[in-house]
C-alpha cells in the first residue's frame, strides 16, 4: 500500500527545505565574508607614488626648442621610469612661462628605441575628460588616470601636439635624453625618423603610478645629480644606477626614484633654476609617496665665493638650510639622508678657503647627528693619495663632475638597507 502524505507531513517537508536553504545561505554568507576579508588582507589599499620626475625651470634662451619650435608642432620625448604599475597619470608644467601653452593631443606609448614606439601601446591622455587643455602661466596640470602596462625601468615616449605656446619655455635642459620635433600634428606617426633632434625636455614634469606597498626617494641636487658627464640616452646617472639596484633587491624593489637635480643649481642664492630652498616644497614635499630624501647640494654655492669670509658665511648658511630642509621633511615623516660634497681640488672651483669650507660642511653632515643617515660620496670618490681630489678615472676631466664610471661608483656606494 502506498501512503499518501498528509498536510502535516507536507508542512514538515517545507519547513525542512526552508531550514536547509537558510543554513546553506548562512554558510555561504560566512564564507563570502571570510573571503572578502582575506582578499582585503592580500590586496592593500593603493596610493599614488612617483616613478619619474624632473625639476622644471625657465629654459635658458640657448636651450629653447630649435626650429620649427613647439607651436602647432609635435614633440616626442623619452623618459625612463623607476617602478612599474597598471594605472598612471602624467604631470605637465608651464610654471615659468609668461603665456599660455595649449596641449591639443598628448599620447604615451612604449618606446622601442630612438623615436619609434610600439603602436599597440599608444594611449591618448585626457584632462577632465577632454583631450585638449590649456596650461595658464605659472600653472602645472595633471592628466586623468588611465590604464597602462608600465614595467619597471621601462622607456616610454610622451608625444605632444601643441597649439599655441609661450615664447619663454618651462622645461628641463639637462635631460641627457634626445627629443624629436616634427611640424604639424604627427601624433599618429610611430617613427619620427626625419625629426629635428634636441637633447632637452619641455613641459613634461612627472609620472605617478597607483600601487600598493610602494614608496619613493626624492633626490635634490645640482648637475652631479642631474647627470652631467653621464651618457646621452644611456640613463646612467647615479640615481639611475641606484634605481636599478633597488629593483634587483627583494626588500627594496617597490621603491621609486625621483631625480630632482638641476644643473648649476644652488641652495641659497644664484645658480640656475629656483634655489633648493625655493623649490623644496614643489620638488620634494609635494611629490607623491616620498618616504626618503637625499640631499647632495652646495658645491655651486661655495664655487661663487670670492674670499674666506664669504666661504665661511656660505658654509654657515648651507648648514642652516640643511637643518630647515630636514625639519620640513621630518614634519611629513620623510627620512633625510645627507650626502657629503665631492672633492673640488684641481677643479675650476678650487680655492684654499673653499676647500676649508667644504670640509666644515662635510664634517657637519657626518657628525652633527641631524641627518637620519649619511651617504659619504666624498669618501667613496676621493683619491686616497690626494684625499681632496677626485679619483683620476672617475671624473670627466674637470675634476668636478663624475664620468660614467664615477656615477656607477656613486650609485653603488648607497647602502640599500636605508630603504628597507
Amino acid at each position: 500500500m502506498i501512503n499518501k502524505p498528509t498536510n502535516f507531513n507536507r508542512s514538515l517537508t517545507i519547513v525542512n527545505v526552508l531550514s536547509l536553504i537558510v543554513f546553506v545561505f548562512i554558510l555561504t554568507g560566512c564564507g563570502s565574508s571570510k573571503s572578502k576579508k582575506a582578499e582585503s588582507i592580500k590586496s592593500p589599499e593603493k596610493s599614488w607614488v612617483g616613478t619619474w620626475s624632473t625639476a622644471p625651470q625657465l629654459v635658458e634662451p640657448h636651450n629653447n626648442p630649435p626650429e620649427p619650435g613647439l607651436s602647432n608642432n609635435t614633440i616626442r620625448q623619452i623618459v625612463r621610469v623607476s617602478i612599474g604599475g597598471e594605472d598612471i597619470r602624467l604631470r605637465f608644467s608651464n610654471e615659468f612661462s609668461k603665456s599660455p601653452v595649449t596641449l591639443k593631443t598628448v599620447q604615451v606609448a612604449v618606446s622601442t628605441g630612438g623615436s619609434t614606439v610600439d603602436s599597440t601601446t599608444i594611449k591618448t591622455l585626457k584632462f577632465d575628460n577632454k583631450e585638449e587643455v590649456i596650461m595658464n602661466p605659472g600653472e602645472a596640470i595633471t592628466s586623468d588616470a588611465f590604464s597602462f602596462d608600465l614595467k619597471p625601468r621601462m622607456d616610454i615616449s610622451i608625444t605632444i601636439y601643441f597649439g599655441e605656446t609661450s615664447a619663454d619655455v618651462t622645461g628641463h635642459p639637462g635631460s641627457r635624453t634626445t627629443s624629436y620635433i616634427l611640424t604639424g600634428n604627427k601624433t599618429s606617426s610611430t617613427n619620427f625618423k626625419d625629426a629635428i633632434k634636441t637633447d632637452h625636455w619641455y613641459v613634461i614634469n612627472g609620472i605617478d603610478v597607483l600601487v600598493s606597498n610602494a614608496s619613493a626617494i626624492a633626490i635634490i641636487g645640482n648637475s652631479i645629480t642631474d647627470g652631467r658627464g653621464s651618457g646621452t640616452n644611456k640613463q646612467n646617472r647615479w640615481p639611475d644606477i641606484l634605481s636599478e639596484r633597488l629593483l634587483k633587491n627583494q626588500n627594496t624593489k617597490n621603491t621609486g626614484v625621483l631625480n630632482m637635480g638641476i644643473g648649476g643649481n644652488a641652495v641659497l642664492k644664484g645658480g640656475l633654476g629656483p634655489t633648493a630652498l625655493d623649490r623644496f616644497q614643489r620638488d620634494v614635499l609635494n611629490q607623491h609617496g616620498v618616504k626618503w630624501l637625499i640631499i647632495l647640494e652646495g658645491v655651486n654655492d661655495l664655487g661663487g665665493t670670492p674670499n674666506a669670509e664669504a666661504a665661511n658665511k656660505v658654509a654657515t648658511g648651507l648648514i642652516a638650510a640643511y637643518e630647515k630642509m630636514i625639519d620640513l621633511a621630518h614634519a611629513k615623516n620623510i627620512k633625510v639622508y645627507g650626502a657629503t660634497i665631492l672633492p673640488i681640488t684641481k677643479s675650476f672651483y678650487y680655492k684654499d678657503y673653499r676647500e676649508v669650507a667644504r670640509n666644515t660642511i662635510n664634517d657637519w653632515i657626518r657628525n652633527s647627528g641631524k641627518f637620519d643617515a649619511v651617504i659619504d660620496f666624498d669618501k667613496a670618490m676621493r683619491d686616497p693619495n690626494e684625499p681632496s681630489t677626485l679619483l683620476p678615472d672617475l671624473h670627466t676631466g674637470d675634476y668636478l663632475h663624475p664620468n660614467e664610471a664615477g656615477y656607477v661608483m656613486m650609485g653603488e656606494t648607497v647602502d640599500l638597507s636605508l630603504f628597507e
